[in-house]
């Protein structure tokens, strides 16, 4: 007897799950063991052109009465936002459906209310495609390294930004440049808000702390973030002269005493020898420093219907098993409770540019800034330019609270005319 499933949503994604599961129906029902079958589909709107060649009957515009009916046996949520999802989701799991869902934004905030449901219910929900789309990343979080100690996780994990931010290295294009052209092929939205002021990537970031360090405190609201919009040409050129390249990283890091956990989104100047730093074009990328494990990395496509609806569909298959075993396979209720501390409590390094004075003793009065802040400098270059100057400093890790305050420091100088370009340095945990 076929298991049935009711999809919610059928736009990109959905569409690619409603094909995938027809035209590999013999494939799905051998993995599974029984065929699996779209019992419904909750739309919106009745009556658009959506080409999956579904038959349209199978269509409804009442998603609760979809979710809770007794021949529905899974759930597949990919309409995203935090309500009806939210609320449809937990109807399902009171109705005894497993869900599968791609629905990062809901998991970040709220996946503490979720997980807890799904546990009552003896059911499961799974949401490998919330994160970089295809690249099978959660589930070895969860699972894989559960016996593990993961002290750091750095992600590429918005292929907008990093669109962008690759024109900018590699063509010497311009911010809104780049940006045009990600929105001509179809990487970026009309509206891109959401990718370059990185929200998109803090949402993702909260579930991956959340997985890593077992800890059900972090949510999006808990992640320090700041986009690429104020990225420039000079950033980059910086970044080249020291052999790193400009990312936008999602780094979840648990702080030294390991009574705490640091998560937080912004642009870093990263070395080119650093894996993370041949990731191109539109492509996610992973990064994960475990105590035992070591150094591993996933990467691929991290976004688009085919991926994301292949990451859905491999949950299906799981949950799909699990259903038909008679069991399920959720998170399990363990939380160690470690609190998110606050960015200023982050060890980082600074890479400062200064505009300043061509005049003496202006080198000796920036490190003495430095040093009544007890920063110290890890290397300086100065440059000449008539009776200005342009001063080069990268500082040794320092509490990002200190660092901010040195800038504050240096900006009120009166040799110091502007700060030309700030940004953090990031490496391999034992050279940060």
């Amino acid at each position: 007897m076929a298991m049935k499933v009711a999809l919610l949503g059928c736009g990109v994604v959905g569409a690619e799950v409603v094909q995938l599961v027809d035209q590999q129906a013999s494939e799905l029902a051998a993995r599974v063991g029984t065929p699996l079958e779209i019992g419904g589909i909750a739309v919106r709107r009745l009556g658009r052109e959506r080409g999956t060649g579904v038959d349209p009957q199978l269509f409804t515009t009442d998603a609760t009465e979809l979710v809770t009916r007794p021949d529905i046996d899974l759930v597949v949520e990919v309409i995203g936002g935090i309500e009806p999802a939210r609320s449809l989701i937990l109807e399902a799991i009171k109705a005894g459906k497993s869900v599968v869902t791609a629905n990062k934004a809901l998991l970040a905030e709220d996946s503490a209310t979720l997980l807890s449901a799904a546990r009552e219910n003896n059911v499961d929900i799974y949401y490998e495609a919330a994160v970089a789309g295809a690249i099978p990343l959660l589930r070895p979080l969860r699972e894989s390294l559960a016996g593990d100690r993961v002290q750091r996780v750095l992600g590429i994990v918005n292929g907008t930004t990093n669109f962008i931010l690759d024109r900018m290295d590699t063509q010497g294009a311009g911010f809104a440049e780049s940006l045009e052209e990600a929105q001509t092929l179809g990487y970026a939205e009309a509206d891109p808000t959401a990718d370059v002021e990185g929200f998109d990537a803090a949402a993702k970031a909260a579930i991956l702390a959340r997985l890593a360090f077992h800890t059900q405190n972090v949510t999006a609201a808990d992640v320090h973030r700041e986009g690429i919009t104020e990225v420039s040409a000079g950033d980059i050129a910086s970044a080249k002269a020291m052999d790193c390249v400009v990312k936008l990283l999602a780094i979840c890091q648990r702080a030294e005493d390991g009574e705490s956990v640091g998560v937080r989104v912004h642009p870093v100047m990263l070395p080119r020898r650093h894996p993370l730093a041949a990731v191109t074009e539109a492509y996610n990328a992973v990064f994960v420093e475990a105590e035992s494990a070591g150094r591993l990395m996933f990467y691929g496509p991290g976004a688009g219907g085919g991926p994301t609806a292949s990451a859905v569909l491999g949950d299906l298959v799981a949950v799909a098993r699990n259903r038909l075993a008679g069991t399920s396979a959720g998170e399990g209720a363990h939380d160690t409770g470690l609190p998110v501390h606050a960015m200023g409590q982050t060890v980082t390094r600074y890479h400062i540019s200064l505009d300043v004075a061509d005049r003496p003793g202006v080198l000796a009065r920036v490190a003495e800034v430095f040093a009544q802040m007890g920063v110290s400098i890890k290397n300086v270059r100065q440059e000449g330019s008539g009776e200005d100057a342009q001063l080069v400093l990268v500082s040794h890790i320092a509490p990002d609270s200190a660092l901010a305050e040195t800038v504050e420091r240096l900006r009120g100088l009166d040799m110091v005319h502007s700060v030309a370009s700030l940004m953090r340095v990031e490496a391999f945990s034992e050279d940060v």
